[in-house]
């Protein structure tokens, strides 16, 4: 069984993929208008779940345009406290109340960029469980620690830590996407029995309810070679995601057979 949020809590639901739309630092509001009121025309498979995680400044476009949709929506970041003097931040509960679903934690960039760690990965997951929202949790080693063999030891330990302390049925509503650093925005996927490795090391770590997805330069071009892996759940989607032809072509590209 996977989960995912309605904007209502967690519901308990049987999907087949989840695709997530990262659209990092992308479109204004007028943009975001007339993506989604353009996605909404997509005719999308009962099986499919699409979230889009705009900039925070998008998700009161989003409340408005997607409310009785099937599409839902999520953040790209948020604190681990409810409140407080942390300028520049979104706590859960804002996101909560602008109907978020979804809330990505631990992208490499904001661990580069931002010095995000293991452990406030872990605050963060906390948090946004106890105020209902799925975390999607990115985790994924440098080209350094792929070239030194330790790709299994990085995924280790950051699922691990992003679980110290939930109950087991706390981590059976994680996403975990597996983004290789190296792969992110490069154009060099990983091929898909290398990411479908990882993914089982994931779900040997963690439960079987676990959603496990594969992110980084997937594009509809390769997006069937990666959802053939039994494995491979969905995608966390960054270029791809930003144009409605390029999304709905990865989207449509993505419903084949699965296992």
């Amino acid at each position: 069984m996977w989960f995912y949020a309605s904007g209502h809590g967690i519901m308990l639901v049987m999907i087949k993929s989840l695709f997530i739309a990262n659209w990092k630092m992308h479109k204004t509001n007028p943009a975001t208008t007339q993506f989604v009121r353009a996605l909404k025309q997509i005719f999308l498979p009962a099986d499919q779940v699409v979230v889009i995680c705009p900039p925070y400044t998008a998700l009161p476009i989003m409340q408005q345009e997607l409310t009785g949709s099937t599409i839902v929506y999520g953040a790209q970041n948020m604190h681990w406290a409810n409140e407080g003097a942390y300028t520049g931040e979104i706590s859960p509960e804002m996101l909560q109340a602008l109907g978020c679903s979804y809330v990505i934690i631990g992208h490499s960039e904001r661990r580069r960029d931002y010095n995000e760690t293991d452990e406030t990965v872990q605050r963060k997951v906390a948090a946004a469980l106890h105020h209902g929202l799925v975390p999607i949790v990115c985790v994924g080693e440098s080209l350094d620690e792929r070239n030194h063999d330790e790709t299994m030891a990085v995924i280790q330990r950051q699922v691990s830590i992003a679980c110290h302390g939930l109950l087991p049925t706390d981590v059976a509503r994680l996403v975990f996407a597996y983004e290789p650093i190296w792969a992110i925005g490069s154009g060099q996927a990983a091929t898909p029995e290398y990411a479908a490795t990882v993914h089982t090391l994931i779900r040997q770590l963690t439960r079987p309810e676990v959603t496990i997805i594969y992110g980084g330069s997937v594009n509809a071009d390769n997006i069937g070679q990666f959802m053939q892996q039994p494995s491979i759940q969905g995608a966390l989607i960054g270029g791809a995601s930003v144009e409605v032809e390029s999304f709905q072509q990865l989207l449509a590209g993505s419903t084949i057979n699965r296992i």
